[in-house]
């Protein structure tokens, strides 16, 4: 049986680690270096740091923080916002990281994922998606959640496996912050259309959401941020939870 995991995540908006609702009313939470240091130490099987406004701003992400974060844990990294050419892969590797995410980046072109596939290797390379429904479709949207480019999400996903994305985190906007449980309905669909790991991300409310959530075949890890953030719920304890459920976790 394939160990489930379990990954917090980092949105750092101007070096502090932020959280909102359906991608709005962000409010400042913590320091990203110590939050980092505390999810290693409670268990977390991956982290995942997103620079929210690298991509809206054209910014690049502060490397120091980076650093600081990856020197810290002693789990994989997987770190996005900003990423749009091969140089930005170069440099958030080489400030620590094990997996780059892409997102916008690729949107704009998407031979970046086979260039970075191809440079890297497919296990480096995350295909990061802001999915939203829109008169029954499942959209595609960019800049933290703002914009609908009106692209099919799920073929834009099983393009982006062609290409030689070699894992997917796929965040529902429709349920992001709201801790209703997963968008279990576009997970489905998506499992079904590709073969690689895909992290769900977007509604995690309680513990029971992610032993619902592992009942759904090919969903790899669960994703979440406030909940864990605010100590609603601590990952170890998750984690001996799923254990009794029946699911295989990395204690």
């Amino acid at each position: 049986m394939i160990t489930k995991r379990i990954i917090p995540c980092l949105d750092i908006r101007d070096g502090k680690v932020v959280k909102g609702v359906n991608f709005k009313g962000i409010k400042d939470v913590a320091d990203p270096v110590e939050m980092a240091a505390f999810y290693n130490e409670r268990g977390a099987d991956e982290l995942v740091f997103y620079d929210i406004t690298a991509s809206v701003e054209c910014r690049k992400i502060f490397s120091d923080i980076l650093t600081g974060v990856a020197s810290q844990i002693f789990i994989p990294l997987t770190v996005g916002g900003g990423i749009n050419t091969l140089d930005d892969f170069d440099r958030v590797l080489r400030c620590g990281a094990d997996k780059v995410s892409v997102n916008s980046g690729a949107i704009k072109d998407p031979s970046i994922i086979e260039k970075s596939a191809k440079k890297y290797g497919n296990q480096c390379v995350v295909l990061s998606t802001d999915i939203k429904r829109v008169d029954g479709e499942f959209h595609l949207f960019t800049g933290g959640g703002r914009y609908d480019t009106g692209v099919d999400a799920v073929r834009w996903i099983m393009d982006g496996v062609e290409r030689g994305a070699g894992e997917l985190v796929v965040n529902s906007i429709d349920t992001d912050g709201v801790k209703g449980g997963f968008d279990l309905e576009l997970l489905d669909i998506i499992a079904s259309k590709v073969d690689v790991p895909i992290i769900a991300s977007g509604g995690a409310g309680k513990k029971e959401d992610f032993a619902e959530l592992f009942k759904h075949e090919g969903v790899d890890a669960g994703l979440a941020a406030s909940i864990f953030h605010f100590k609603e719920v601590d990952i170890l304890e998750l984690k001996k939870y799923l254990k009794e459920q029946g699911v295989e976790v990395r204690l």
